[in-house]
Order: C-alpha cells, then structure tokens, then sequence
C-alpha cells in the first residue's frame, strides 16, 4: 500500500520537523488507550517537552503513519526522523538506559528506592502471589501518580526493591515516584485493598473560600482560572479570571510550578477536577474555590449575577 503525496508530507512534516513526536491516540493530558498512556508516562520522566499528534483527529494520518515506518500499531515514536518503534520498545529502552542514550541525556539513576510494606500488605500481597510461579509482582506509577499492581514475568530491565520480603519489580519511571512509599493494607466502606502513600506525589489540591480568594487576588498572588464554559462566562465572570482553553492549557503547563493556582466554576465541582489534573502535572500549590460563582456572589460582590 502505497501513501497518497498530500498524507506523506504531513507525516514527513511531523517527522521531520521535531526532533521527538509520538503519534499517540489522545492527547498527553488525556490519552485514549493504556498503551499511549504508558508511552506518555516514560517520556515524561525523561523529557520535559515533546511533540505529539492525536492519531484519532486525522483518520488519513493514523492510517498512514502505519503505512509510513511499517509499523501496524499505535503509539509510534520518532527520534530525529527515525521510528523507535511502539510502547513495549519505548518502556523497554527506557529502563535499559537507550531512551536516555538516544535523546542524549545522561544515565538514569537505577538506584532501588526505599519502599515500607505493612506486615498485613506483606501477608496479603503473599497470600494473592500462592499459585503464580515465574511471575513478579509490578508496580507502577504513572505521569498523574496514579499507581498500580499486577503479575507478570520479569523482563530483565527492571529495577527490583526488597520491602518486607516482597520483591517489587518497577520501571525507572516509578522507581524514582516510588522514593519512600509506603504500601499498606486498609478497610474502608466500599472494601478493602491496598492504599499506598507516596511522599514525592505533589500536595493535595486545597480549598479556598471564596473570602481567602478576594484577598489574595487583591495582593495578586494567585492565577485565577475559570473552567466555565463561554455561554456561563457570559452570564457571570471575574475580571481577574483566565479562561481555560487550549492556548491557557500550553500556557500553565509552561509555567513555574511553584505558582499558586485556584480553578474556579459555578460551584466547585468541575473545578476540583481541573485543580486536579494539573497537580498531577506537578503544581504544587493548587486550590479549588469553594462554592464557586455562587458563592462569590453571595458572600463577597452581590454585583455579579447568579444564575
């Protein structure tokens, strides 16, 4: 199959025209499918920035690009014009060191991290590991510290970590999020599992009366950010306010990450997941506005409207 000129030049474009780019289903803030999730996760503990293109935008392009490198699935990467390949080759290289090589960096630091597992963790993860011989138990934690377990067989590149007597096998990604971990065993309402608390996670989103934010917009020590859409922003907004879109979205992301952001919306509930998603991405003083518009109007200028 042969590639029509007007879809190959797109590609050779993209290529070409950036030294990384990941050919990806969804975007690095949002990725559709687990395998660009994974190959987001490993260039972001390399890379502070990168190209991508969401293959599901462009149908020509995602058809195209397999044509292109010869290549039957995505994610795809490409380093200085040439294919890596996909996930499992970039995960692979990452932990072996030939990402960090290829992209000129220095040597990852494959150190073993400090990891504390509970006496009842360790009886737990011991107990579900009876019957699986030949598999090790893998951690991960990903770009959005979001972490997780499975069994599977070693694959030669990991880092391992003793904690407990429990042998933990991690990608070097996770290897330096996992610094400190502490892995234990809770009952709460809905059940029981593991829980794990990793210090190096950036703080938990804070809230933020809607007095507190008068003030520290009054000493201009806060971003202001509205996830409203445009038709609310219409009906009642604050001067000060930013309104998130794809330009703001590359603009914070550009951003000292020790700034403070407050992400406001009509009542504080679609807030809290935007105040969410960028401390995932390593801010780490980040509110959500209590009670919103709402309560701004309420409590602090009866001026704007409530709707």
């Amino acid at each position: 199959m042969s590639l029509e000129a007007p879809v190959q030049e797109k590609i050779e474009n993209l290529v070409k025209g950036n030294k990384v780019v990941l050919f990806m289903k969804g975007t690095p803030q949002q990725p559709m499918c687990g395998f660009s999730a994974r190959s987001i996760a490993a260039l972001d503990s390399v890379l502070p920035d990168y190209a991508s293109f969401n293959v599901l935008d462009d149908e020509e392009v995602r058809e195209g690009i397999k044509v292109y490198g010869n290549w039957p699935t995505i994610p795809q990467l490409y380093i200085d014009g040439e294919l890596v390949g996909g996930c499992d080759i970039i995960i692979s290289m990452l932990n072996s060191g030939e990402l960090h090589q290829q992209l000129g960096l220095e040597a990852p630091d494959r150190t073993p991290p400090e990891i504390t597992i509970t006496e009842l963790a360790a009886e737990k993860i011991g107990l579900a590991m009876q019957g699986h011989d030949g598999m090790a138990l893998h951690f991960a934690i990903d770009s959005g510290w979001d972490s997780q377990f499975n069994l599977a067989p070693l694959q030669g590149e990991e880092i391992v970590t003793v904690a407990n007597g429990i042998e933990i096998a991690m990608d070097i990604a996770t290897a330096q999020r996992a610094r400190g971990a502490v892995i234990d065993w809770v009952k709460v309402m809905t059940g029981e599992g593991l829980s794990v608390h990793l210090p190096a996670a950036p703080p938990p989103v804070k809230t933020l009366t809607v007095s507190e934010l008068a003030e520290k917009l009054q000493s201009g020590k806060i971003t202001l950010v509205d996830v409203r859409p445009a038709e609310d922003r219409a009906k009642a907004s604050l001067e000060q306010a930013l309104a998130l879109d794809d330009a703001l979205m590359q603009r914070l992301n550009d951003m000292p990450k020790d700034i403070e952001l407050a992400f406001i919306c009509h009542h504080g509930n679609s807030s809290l997941g935007a105040a969410e998603h960028f401390r995932k991405q390593g801010f780490n003083s980040v509110y959500n506005v209590k009670g919103g518009m709402d309560a701004w109007s309420l409590e602090v200028d009866s001026k704007v409207p409530r709707y």
